[in-house]
């Protein structure tokens, strides 16, 4: 890539990384609000709820507008508003406000994400390990989520949560930045826009896929800090300790997925990912000790190396709706997840957390089952000489 194209992929990665921080804040936030609310793991997970509610009807939306115009004006904006709401979530006086605030941040959140994909789609200009340099920004911004809402906890508790609007308003500079640096300001994507054809059965198979994966993650990202705290006898560093493992290894984990699928091919790796994931979850729930941290590190390995995949799996298998497929890859789709938390809380409250997880274990292997027999996209008119998963010679959508 060019020097240009470098500059710009860089530039919103590092905004992608800042935007995704209120994304893994929203669950790190979990543990305050329980100790210092004394809310049940119901009402705390619809915190989480809040957060994706919103976002996972809006972001196609998002989608679909910018598959019709460029808006890079969108990016600066939907961070500093993702970055307001978790800022104001925990001075809000009560219960309905907090929710409020957190789904206002998650329209932000929502917003940011189809235009983002695009831009970087374009500045990637093909190239998988480019896009998952992209991904790994937000998968950074995970990361960095739990230690920066610790040492802000630790400075004045839930009070002190106004200092977290800080990483928004460098990721809205960024932004900034990384529009000026935009080869064509986006023109390109916009000309590649309606060439090939449309292959919904696949796309919406490759859906299902990501939201049975989306589920296991939110429901761990939520949870896994009290488990492991419950698991080991550990207090709050304990608990903080396996967020941050499940959210590095998640940064490790897209880098690789990128460069292994320039190698063996996006669905190959995926598939495996998913085999992973049912392993390493089930590790999580059911191996006693520290072991557990291990465990939460291969969970993350299978979690995220798919992550950009899935990301132009879906761009490539919706060649003329690219928002709209980076919409529902990375906004409906995932947020799947936080609709499905306030469940695993309820189930928790009336049994036990770890009985509440043992779900979680199956959802991989659905995913994996949904994978069979989908093809790499490919060029219309073209037909795929790679056999499926299942053994067959598959054509491409047009033919």
């Amino acid at each position: 890539m060019s020097t240009k194209r470098n500059r710009a992929i860089t530039l919103l990665s590092l905004g992608h990384a800042c935007v995704d921080v209120y994304q893994g804040a929203v669950a790190a936030l979990v543990p305050y609000f329980v100790a210092e609310r004394a809310y049940s793991y119901a009402a705390a997970s619809g915190v989480v709820l809040a957060a994706s509610l919103l976002s996972s009807v809006v972001q196609p939306l998002f989608g679909a507008l910018t598959d019709r115009w460029a808006m890079p004006w969108l990016l600066p904006l939907s961070a500093l508003t993702g970055g307001a709401g978790v800022a104001l979530s925990g001075v809000m006086g009560s219960y309905v406000l907090t929710l409020t605030v957190v789904a206002v941040s998650g329209i932000g959140v929502a917003a940011y994400h189809p235009e983002a994909a695009r831009a970087a789609r374009d500045a990637a200009h093909g190239s998988h390990t480019a896009m998952g340099w992209f991904s790994l920004g937000g998968n950074v911004g995970f990361a960095l989520a739990p230690p920066l809402v610790a040492a802000v906890a630790a400075a004045g508790g839930l009070g002190a949560s106004p200092l977290l609007v800080v990483p928004a308003v460098v990721g809205a500079a960024l932004c900034a930045a990384a529009v000026r640096s935009a080869p064509g300001g986006g023109v390109a994507a916009d000309k590649a826009a309606g060439v090939g054809t449309d292959d919904w059965r696949s796309f919406l198979r490759l859906s299902g896929a990501v939201a049975c994966r989306s589920i296991v993650f939110v429901g761990l990202s939520t949870f896994v800090s009290l488990y492991v705290r419950q698991r080991t006898g550990g207090g709050n560093v304990a608990g903080t300790a396996a967020l941050c493992v499940l959210y590095v290894g998640g940064a490790v984990g897209t880098v690789a997925g990128g460069r292994l699928a320039d190698r063996y091919g996006r669905l190959t790796v995926v598939r495996h990912a998913y085999v992973l994931t049912v392993v390493a979850v089930a590790g999580v729930v059911l191996v006693p000790g520290p072991s557990v941290y291990l465990f939460v590190a291969l969970t993350s390995a299978g979690l995220y190396v798919p992550f950009s995949l899935h990301i132009t799996l879906g761009q490539d298998y919706l060649p003329r709706r690219v928002g709209t497929a980076s919409g529902v890859t990375l906004g409906l789709t995932v947020s799947v997840g936080g609709l499905a938390a306030p469940v695993v809380g309820a189930l928790a409250d009336a049994t036990s957390l770890r009985t509440a997880l043992v779900p979680l274990v199956a959802l991989p292997a659905l995913g994996r089952l949904l994978l069979c027999g989908l093809r790499e996209p490919e060029a219309p008119g073209r037909v795929s000489t790679a056999p499926g998963a299942c053994g067959r010679r598959h054509r491409t959508a047009s033919g």
